[in-house]
């Protein structure tokens, strides 16, 4: 067992981190209280405040490239501890964090793009002899709450962007997961990171609020459960700039004359990815009825065939869900899909160790949870429509609004349908789930506010500022 200590003080406390598979306590990390946090904002205030120490533009780069080479060598190492403490099989977690070292050096490429750009002065007499530009400059303080179904790559979309736009950062992993998030900025650290710049501070939920509650904070960054994020959002200081990214319940379409060959397995990849823990992981798929038949005598024979099993094995595909209260709660809305009609041709039934049978549901109706909120968990239903609109009204119908698909041989219903799709983005021919981390990614409505992915979070954790003076 691994006992982690915070580098930003001493409390004594800790907190126990369990393997969600075998229920083994891997790890005691030790916990940040109010005092700690109040210290830790005072040191990165005073180190922000003293521009002529700020960190140059091309230092960051280096640090987060070196970073990037440090954890690229240790590639194995970090994805086994991202399968041990979140149970992400092991296939996808070296995914992940091959991702997270592409967005490491991501950022640090980003990070020596940060510019302005002139201001035209020749409009009227008023402007004229001046010229205009801007600069762009870090806000501040960033405080970073994170999730515990990525533990390493979200945590560096929040804290890379943070680091190549100069702003110190205080991150709260998720209290399942911290020692991803430890690993990260041990990372940085080791390439150079002088302390205080970046602060891992695992911590309970009511010392979280104060932490991203304070006055000194000047952007909030969040990673979660709506209720949670909206709530915290609703307390912050005045003038703080947010970054939520909260659930969905993801629609995909098939449309008439959808490959169903190569759309099936990037479906169930989509649906049943580290057991349907993504924000925005197939859930509700709407096909047109003279091919839903067929769509799902596929879709059950690969969903069949899924490994579930314990994540650190190679082989397994499917993985325990983070706790056992989850795996209960997900048999539940699965039991009520049944019990309120739906047809259940695949799983349903619980397992040991925290995990849930990979289950598909046909025709569930409207009002059940399964329709209606975010399963979280490895559940997917395929309701058949008569027309394209019907299942872009049904799609539409609730309030979470993220990423969706619509699946189709035909570019025109293909654009017609995202066109009118209620999300911040539709995958064409391809799963809800598809995301590369240069791309804009958030939610709208309740699933979210601003974007994220690493140029776009670099860019809301800068300031535009206006610079006029005597043109020569």
């Amino acid at each position: 067992m691994t006992k982690v200590t915070l580098r930003a003080g001493s409390t004594g406390e800790f907190r126990e981190v369990r393997s969600p598979w075998s229920g083994e306590v891997i790890a005691e990390v030790e916990q940040a209280d109010a005092a700690l946090v109040d210290r830790v904002l005072a040191r990165q205030t005073a180190l922000f405040a003293d521009r002529p120490g700020w960190l140059p533009h091309h230092e960051r780069a280096a640090i987060l490239r070196r970073a990037a080479r440090l954890a690229e060598s240790r590639l194995e190492d970090l994805a086994l501890q991202v399968a041990r403490e979140g149970g992400k099989p092991l296939t996808d977690a070296r995914a992940e964090v091959a991702r997270g070292v592409n967005g490491l050096e991501l950022a640090a490429e980003e990070g020596t793009r940060i510019a302005g750009h002139e201001v035209p002065m020749r409009g009227t007499a008023a402007a004229a002899g001046r010229l205009a530009f801007t600069t762009r400059e870090p806000r501040g303080l960033v405080a970073a709450v994170s999730a515990f179904n990525h533990p390493f790559n979200l945590v560096v979309h929040q804290v890379a962007p943070a680091v190549a736009a100069g702003c110190p950062v205080a991150i709260k992993p998720a209290s399942a997961t911290p020692l991803s998030c430890h690993a990260l900025v041990d990372l940085l650290l080791e390439a150079g990171l002088p302390e205080d710049w970046a602060v891992v501070l695992p911590m309970p939920g009511r010392v979280a609020e104060s932490l991203v509650t304070d006055p000194r904070i000047a952007f909030f960054s969040f990673i979660g459960s709506g209720e949670v994020g909206w709530g915290l959002r609703r307390k912050v200081a005045d003038g703080v700039r947010c970054a939520m990214e909260h659930g969905g319940a993801a629609p995909l379409i098939v449309d008439e004359g959808a490959d169903l060959e190569a759309l099936v397995p990037k479906i169930v990849k989509g649906g049943y990815y580290h057991a349907g823990q993504v924000c925005v992981s197939v859930q509700r798929v709407f096909a047109l009825r003279s091919i839903v038949d067929e769509l799902v005598d596929r879709v059950r024979a690969e969903v069949a065939g899924l490994v579930t099993g314990d994540p650190t094995d190679p082989d397994t595909q499917v993985g325990p869900l983070i706790e056992q209260g989850e795996a209960d709660r997900v048999h539940e809305w699965v039991q009520e899909a049944v019990s309120a009609g739906a047809r259940l041709v695949e799983g349903g039934q619980p397992m040991d160790h925290q995990c849930h049978a990979p289950t598909l549901l046909v025709d569930a109706p409207a009002d059940t949870k399964v329709r209606t909120m975010e399963v979280f968990g490895p559940v997917m239903n395929i309701a058949g429509v008569d027309t394209l609109d019907e299942a872009i009204a049904a799609a539409n119908d609730v309030p979470f609004s993220f990423q969706a698909s619509i699946c189709t041989a035909d570019v025109t219903r293909a654009m017609y349908a995202a066109s009118r799709i209620d999300a911040n983005a539709v995958m064409i021919n391809d799963h809800t789930a598809f995301r590369v981390d240069w791309m804009p990614f958030g939610g709208r409505r309740v699933s979210g506010l601003g974007l994220g992915g690493i140029p776009h979070t670099l860019h809301e954790m800068t300031a535009e500022k206006l610079i006029v003076l005597p043109a020569p």
